[in-house]
């Protein structure tokens, strides 16, 4: 099962899932109670600005894709035979394989998504999409970019797009660099440049707050997408979440090792569709499910049941 990051948001998300399921239904009012304020709300009613906010968005990706888990648990769906979440999303992986409770981890995140905000003051950062060219070259021209600033890859989503981050003039040079070996370089409209050197301050600020939480074994295997590596080793779970705030997302290579380790069908739990595009553009063989609704739940389920497969 894979669990979204943030950019997969949208009013309205986890509404019908509430109405239909209770398991999903308890997760929002377990989620309001921790974060004391309605969450739910802003899910399910917007409006869209206030869903933005990286410190609103995190935990509410976060809840509606425990929800959604929830409520495919409650249908009978068997467990997965591993987990994985894109950034953000590796919480939702850790609530769903029993590693951490769902209330700790919406208020790390909800704090994760605060402190990757004020890391860098608005304008000064900038992430661009690079659609094709070999990662080589890519990151040639980010180091050739960067000059004394930051300019770096951030997301390695697959075999044909990159995403990259940096201070705002760093990634604008890169940017028409990039024109020479990409298909299309696409500036991105962010609120902050995730994924590189620019969020060391906010991966300091996170470390006391990862410190405070308890992690359990997890009941599945964990690729943990700052290693692209499987984990069932809490201390090294910790770590991960540590260490990805300034890292790249390692995600074709994560998606790469479950295709290795004989997974043949994904199910995207949350919001959107985002990685199942990502791993159509990986591997044609693997089966891609979702889970944001009761419509694509009721099809999954049922999809899972006449596989009769481990997902």
């Amino acid at each position: 099962m894979l669990f979204p990051g943030q950019g997969s948001q949208s009013p309205g998300m986890g509404k019908d899932l509430a109405e239909k399921f209770p398991a999903a239904r308890q997760v929002f009012e377990e989620a309001d109670d921790a974060l004391g304020f309605a969450l739910s709300k802003l899910c399910f009613e917007g409006p869209a600005e206030a869903l933005q906010l990286t410190e609103n968005t995190q935990p509410a990706i976060l809840a509606v894709s425990i929800a959604a888990f929830r409520a495919l648990e409650s249908a009978g769906a068997p467990a997965p035979a591993f987990v994985a979440g894109h950034s953000l999303g590796e919480y939702s992986a850790l609530v769903a394989a029993r590693v951490l409770e769902l209330s700790d981890a919406l208020q790390t995140v909800r704090g994760r998504g605060r402190y990757m905000q004020e890391a860098v003051p608005v304008g000064t950062g900038a992430m661009a999409a690079v659609i094709g060219g070999e990662l080589g070259d890519i990151e040639r021209v980010c180091a050739e970019a960067a000059g004394s600033e930051v300019c770096s890859v951030a997301n390695i989503n697959s075999p044909g797009q990159v995403v990259i981050a940096g201070d705002t003039a760093a990634v604008d040079r890169a940017v028409e660099l990039l024109k020479d070996v990409a298909r299309r370089v696409i500036k991105l409209n962010v609120s902050a440049p995730f994924h590189c050197a620019l969020m060391k301050p906010a991966q300091d600020r996170l470390l006391p707050d990862l410190e405070r939480l308890t992690f359990s074994e997890p009941r599945v295997p964990v690729v943990t997408n700052v290693d692209a590596r499987i984990t069932t080793a809490p201390d090294e779970l910790r770590d991960a979440l540590f260490r990805q705030v300034s890292a790249p997302v390692r995600w074709v290579e994560s998606m790469q090792l479950l295709i290795e380790n004989s997974v043949d069908t994904v199910a995207e739990v949350g919001p959107g569709k985002v990685l199942s595009g990502l791993m159509r553009q990986t591997s044609r063989d693997i089966k891609c499910l979702n889970v944001e609704d009761a419509a694509s739940l009721e099809a999954t389920s049922a999809a899972l049941a006449a596989r009769n497969v481990l997902v």
